[in-house]
């Protein structure tokens, strides 16, 4: 897959600045400050993790398709909500050629900093264990020569100056405080940031690590065992039985 890292390096010269995928001012606040209407009124938006990472994903999305056309590739979107991964890229000349891109924001812990919220990183559940199924997913997992997450990892801003009650008028814009700032990038392989823990709940998600310094750098969990442990081990995960010290049964649940 051509290196979304590779973009900032390669990209004319006016739009290569700190923020490659959208412009921030230069104290690091999100230019995106609210929802406006048709009467000029500004609402501010919440710190909601649901709220930010589709805002990024609808603000990401025009580099994206600039990237993929520059390489030529075509983007597909996921046909459902909940199906995986958010986009997939596919060849032009050659549409067996296919790349798994899923979309991924957390926010720093305030009292933790080198740490992150983590994230999920896809189901274990059907189209992980039988790599031809075609349920929840854009094409067979087999299909794929890659699974990728491209990610953002922010602050959220505390304090009283954010006001959700409150209405602004157009002119106002600038003084409106953004909830997130300090943005930072990364791309990496899912594998290569995977955790041995599941993602959310009760729910078949594979779960992220959270060391902000081992996501840039790609050193999850099975980064020095390689992806096939990690198919391994998640195809299996809380199937194989192993007896305990007490003498009883237990299920692996951890890597």
């Amino acid at each position: 897959m051509p290196d979304l890292r590779d973009y900032q390096k390669n990209c004319p010269r006016k739009a290569r600045t700190r923020h490659v995928f959208f412009r921030a001012f230069l104290d690091g606040q999100w230019t995106v400050k609210g929802f406006i209407d048709i009467f000029r009124n500004v609402y501010t938006i919440s710190s909601d993790t649901k709220i930010i990472s589709k805002i990024l994903e609808i603000h990401l999305f025009p580099k994206i398709l600039q990237f993929a056309q520059a390489n030529d590739y075509k983007i597909v979107l996921a046909d459902h909500q909940n199906y995986y991964p958010d986009i997939s890229f596919v060849k032009a000349n050659d549409e067996s050629i296919r790349f798994a891109v899923d979309f991924k924001t957390t926010y720093r812990n305030p009292k933790k900093p080198h740490l992150c919220n983590g994230f999920t990183l896809g189901s274990h559940g059907e189209y992980f264990q039988n790599r031809s199924s075609t349920k929840n997913i854009q094409f067979p997992y087999n299909s794929y020569s890659g699974h990728f997450c491209l990610g953002i990892i922010y602050d959220r801003v505390y304090g009283s100056t954010i006001d959700e009650t409150k209405t602004h008028q157009l002119e106002e814009l600038r003084s409106i405080s953004s909830v997130v700032r300090n943005f930072q990038f990364f791309v990496a392989e899912k594998w290569q940031i995977a955790s041995d823990k599941g993602g959310s709940g009760n729910t078949a998600n594979i779960g992220s690590i959270n060391s902000i310094a081992d996501i840039i750098n790609g050193q999850g969990m099975f980064s020095k065992l390689g992806e096939h442990w990690f198919d391994e081990y998640w195809m299996n995960y809380k199937k194989i039985t192993v007896t305990d010290s007490g003498g009883g049964t237990k299920k692996i649940t951890t890597l």
